[in-house]
């Protein structure tokens, strides 16, 4: 049972990081390659900050979200939104994002790496976690609020995307984003919207995993970027429950590999369940196939 909460932990970590991603990639479009450096950034400056003031832990979060939500809204403003206006269509948009947000990323890790000398870091607060044991089971005031906020927020999103207006509107850009702008929907404000959204979880996941773990690396992103792709192939694009089921189906095969002492294998079970889905049910779990109009 152990690892069954271990499992829902780390899961919970996987979800808050992928929410943000399969939003951006599933309603506007954008697969942000950048995500895992916003991630990453928004818990180092939480870092540099809190090494000079030391905060209680929701001061520690706000930092790291709100850097995380100015990080991507500048991503989007500077890089995307420059590509999308230039480019003759979405599609020839795609590959220029793409690579747009993998040399983004590029720059908060190069600053991280400089700064850090390529070592961990940790934050610094007036938060100090307690340790509870219920039925034999351990587990950390962090692990019980990471496993609560994973929840809440990813089940609140699915419930907010598919009955509020804005959801509506978000998921009407992800179907058809011509037809969806001719209908009133402002496909600009939406998306700098969404994409604040997405920092912002990013920056909260980056806080949450760094209090867990004790310090992260500036690489830390760049791994977690293949988990979220994993996790979204999984659920399936553009549906939101389908990323809360696949953040705790992956976790669930990680902790498993680590059980059996398969350790080396960890990082192996994300592209083994990329394939896997992409041969069984290229839609993923809670997809639904893409209708073309001809």
């Amino acid at each position: 049972m152990q690892d069954v909460l271990n499992a829902t932990t780390l899961g919970s970590i996987y979800l808050l990081f992928a929410l943000g991603m399969a939003l951006v990639w599933g309603t506007i479009g954008i697969l942000n390659f950048a995500h895992g450096a916003t991630f990453m950034f928004a818990a180092f400056i939480g870092h540099l900050v809190t090494a000079r003031v030391e905060l209680p832990l929701l001061g520690v979060i706000a930092v790291a979200v709100l850097v995380g939500a100015l990080i991507s809204v500048l991503t989007q403003l500077l890089a995307f939104q420059p590509i999308l206006k230039r480019a003759k269509n979405r599609h020839a948009a795609e590959l220029r994002i793409l690579i747009a947000g993998i040399g983004v990323a590029a720059i908060p890790l190069a600053i991280a790496q400089r700064q850090t000398r390529s070592t961990p870091f940790g934050l610094r607060s007036s938060y100090s976690p307690q340790v509870y044991e219920v039925f034999g089971l351990r587990i950390t005031t962090t692990a019980i609020i990471i496993i609560v906020l994973g929840l809440v927020i990813g089940i609140g999103m699915t419930l907010w995307l598919r009955r509020s207006r804005h959801g509506l509107a978000l998921r009407a850009l992800g179907v058809d984003a011509e037809t969806s702008a001719g209908m009133g929907v402002n496909r600009t404000t939406l998306a700098f919207g969404t994409m604040a959204v997405a920092g912002g979880l990013a920056g909260l996941a980056g806080a949450l995993l760094t209090l867990q773990l004790g310090a992260i690396a500036p690489e830390t992103g760049d791994q977690l970027i293949i988990k979220a792709f994993a996790i979204i192939v999984l659920g399936g694009l553009g549906s939101m429950a389908g990323t809360v089921i696949g953040a705790y189906v992956l976790a669930g095969a990680e902790t498993l590999v680590l059980v059996m002492n398969w350790g080396t294998w960890v990082d192996a079970v994300s592209f083994g369940l990329i394939f896997l889905i992409l041969l069984a049910r290229p839609q993923g779990l809670l997809g639904r196939k893409e209708v073309r109009r001809t």
